[in-house]
């Protein structure tokens, strides 16, 4: 076999590798808000105070992705991996017994999205962005973001069986150890820093650089919206079922419709990207979502609505992520794209965190969600509009030529 295709192939294990482990911490985490219901009635600690616990969650799935990117850049992905899938395995187990809401907020926001951030998509990304060649990045980060939308699809609706077969508690320790078969997988995803060569400074921006920058402030403001709709839905679209007065199931298969129907976005942003500019493809996604909750609050709530309703987000749910992470590419190069991505990501989740915690919340002062979707239409069109300014060219190539 010739060095090219023994590359092929490594590319390509790398590729299935970080595929799976997106998809085993997306579906796990998206799992969580069937158990909602279920911690609620055993401990009593209320909706907003159970709702907190997965607005932490947000914010630190943000918080620990440009650590990640840090960690990995000085130590490699390996470790990093590993301890983010054991802190994932753990937080879940430990849910099942936690009964006050800190410790809600210890287990579900610290220890299982914090691990869930050690072994999310910016790290992920960035490796895929350092092995491959610019012209198979855009499909090759679509299918990771295909992974974890696979994993959703497939992780959701099992979760509701366990829950169903084993009782909640028991559900929750079998889906913590299916969290340590990452474990294995971040051997196979380890990439030294000293791998590969590196670009060149003249191509790539600094951090500080980057926050300077309009563009990159433009990017995370919309990539907030993006953090501020798929937590509150998918913290609280089971409550919007229930409140519907359908059963629990419909919220179930609506969290893996989103799944099942993200990925049909991976794949066609990732053949979009490679036609036409991420910023306008960004800007009509988030049009296409505030058409789409429009509609669904005007149309009757039945079973079949809420389908149709998961199936049309579900192809915009996802899909901003490795538009906006070929953005940062883009603008400021590779050197620092796991933690320029990662800074990018924590403003998704700071957005995050206000959708989980601002649902509950409003829940209970309304008696309904309304307010909540107004706001998710509101915020679409808004991110619609901020990407369009975005200039896509490398920022540091442009800045560094008159030395």
């Amino acid at each position: 076999m010739s060095d090219k295709e023994q590359s092929a192939r490594r590319a390509t294990l790398m590729i299935v590798c970080a595929a799976i482990t997106f998809a085993l911490t997306f579906g796990i985490r998206s799992s969580q808000p069937l158990f909602i219901g279920p911690i609620n009635t055993a401990t009593g600690v209320g909706l907003p105070a159970i709702s907190l616990a997965f607005a932490v969650g947000q914010l630190m799935w943000g918080v620990t992705q440009p650590i990640a990117g840090v960690l990995s850049t000085r130590y490699g992905n390996g470790p990093v991996l590993t301890a983010g899938a054991l802190m994932v395995a753990a937080g879940t187990a430990l849910t099942g017994v936690a009964s006050s809401p800190w410790a809600l907020v210890f287990t579900i926001g610290v220890l299982g999205m914090g691990g869930a951030g050690f072994a999310g998509p910016s790290m992920l990304m960035a490796s895929l962005n350092h092995l491959l060649p610019p012209q198979r990045r855009a499909m090759a980060t679509s299918l990771v973001n295909a992974g974890g939308s696979f994993g959703q699809f497939a992780i959701v609706p099992l979760a509701q069986v366990l829950v169903s077969g084993t009782g909640w508690v028991n559900a929750l320790f079998i889906l913590g150890a299916l969290a340590v078969s990452i474990v294995p997988l971040s051997r196979i995803l380890w990439m030294p820093a000293t791998r590969g060569s590196a670009p060149s400074a003249g191509t790539d921006a600094s951090v500080r650089d980057a926050l300077r920058d309009r563009s990159f402030s433009l990017l995370a403001a919309g990539f907030f919206v993006c953090g501020f709709h798929v937590a509150f839905i998918a913290t609280h679209l089971p409550g919007v079922v229930a409140s519907c007065g359908l059963p629990a199931s419909v919220g179930a298969w609506s969290l893996a419709m989103i799944g099942l129907f993200n990925i049909v976005g991976s794949f066609g942003i990732g053949w979009a990207m490679a036609r036409w500019r991420s910023r306008s493809l960004l800007s009509l996604l988030y049009s296409a979502r505030a058409v789409t909750v429009l509609a669904f609050l005007v149309a009757p709530k039945t079973e079949l609505t809420f389908l149709l309703f998961s199936a049309a987000i579900g192809v915009t749910y996802l899909s901003t992520v490795p538009a906006t992470g070929n953005l940062v590419a883009k603008l400021f190069g590779l050197r620092n794209m796991a933690t320029l991505f990662g800074l990018v990501f924590l403003s998704h989740q700071v957005g995050g965190f206000l959708g989980a915690w601002l649902g509950g919340k409003a829940f209970v002062a309304a008696g309904s969600y309304d307010w909540m979707w107004y706001a998710d239409i509101a915020l679409a069109i808004f991110a619609a509009i901020v990407h369009l300014p975005i200039r896509e060219k490398p920022v540091a190539r442009a800045a560094a030529a008159p030395a």
